[in-house]
């Protein structure tokens, strides 16, 4: 186990095909939902992509368990990209989609506090080991050695690419300082982002939306009936009703943690005010 942990821990990823690469073109590139003109727009279009909070692996955690690996090298990509996922819901909802991140600038107390719910620690509330908690993991589950960089992304597209935040990369743990704060500039991607050709994405991926409020949600299916749901081919379908070979929806209560970060999640009654069952269910195929 340590020669295969070992291997990843001196894992380097190798940025090719860069954003300055790109051809001068007037095609829009989009940016989780904010679009931006390649031409005359690449400095806000880069700053857009290093606000956006950044998982890797890491090494030289405290022991998962007591005993458990202190690196995820190898094995926690996909609970990356979930943090990934996570922490920028939680960004949209407390700071906004327009909400900018610049190097060594201080930031709003909003952002400190979410970012500390990702640290590498038993008691932050997102934490790989709070993860790995509910998952258990082992270092050699299916999602090890030999995984292309495309099958676990953060992604953005232009044209028939996709620009993406790539995990597998591994980082020394980051803990917070002695003022409260957190040294956040490994949990930014500083350099140029990998693309890729979106024929190559793996077709196991997850999407993820954001609905602030109702409305957001009642707007987003009617985007998706009448723009995705068209097609032949579809990745999921919406339906009014509750499907009757389903089990019964029951919100989720509120759990008991005093972990760092558990304020933001939301309670039973906060859920219930916002019942999506009532206005449609979203069915995977």
């Amino acid at each position: 186990m340590e020669s295969v942990l070992s291997k990843y821990e001196d894992q380097i990823t190798i940025f090719t095909d860069y954003l300055e690469e790109y051809p001068d073109t007037d095609e829009l590139v989009w940016i989780l939902g904010k679009q931006h003109l390649l031409k005359t727009e690449k400095s806000k279009l880069l700053s857009d992509i290093s606000a956006r909070l950044w998982f890797t692996y890491r090494r030289k955690f405290s022991p998962i368990g007591g005993t458990g690996p202190s690196s995820d090298a190898g094995w926690g990509c996909m609970l990356r990209c979930g943090q990934m996922m996570l922490a920028q819901a939680l960004i949209c909802r407390h700071l906004g989609r327009d909400w900018s991140w610049e190097k060594q600038k201080e930031q709003p107390k909003e952002y400190q506090r979410i970012l500390q719910c990702f640290l590498d620690r038993k008691d932050c509330c997102y934490s790989i080991h709070q993860m790995e908690k509910m998952c258990r993991v082992l270092p050699l589950s299916a999602d090890t050695a030999g995984d292309r960089p495309p099958d676990s992304l953060t992604a953005s597209n232009q044209s028939d690419e996709l620009i993406f935040l790539d995990p597998h990369t591994t980082q020394t743990f980051v803990d917070t300082e002695e003022n409260g704060t957190v040294n956040d500039q490994t949990f930014h991607c500083l350099q140029s982002p990998q693309r890729m050709n979106i024929l190559n994405l793996d077709p196991s991926v997850a999407l993820g939306f954001f609905c602030k409020e109702e409305k957001d949600f009642d707007n987003w299916c009617s985007l998706v009936q009448k723009e995705i749901l068209k097609e032949n081919l579809r990745m999921f379908e919406l339906v009014q009703k509750h499907p009757s070979h389903w089990p019964p929806f029951v919100p989720p209560a509120k759990p008991e943690v005093t972990t760092t970060g558990a304020e933001f999640i939301d309670s039973t009654e906060q859920l219930e005010e916002f019942d999506l069952e009532e206005d449609f269910e979203i069915l995977s195929v």
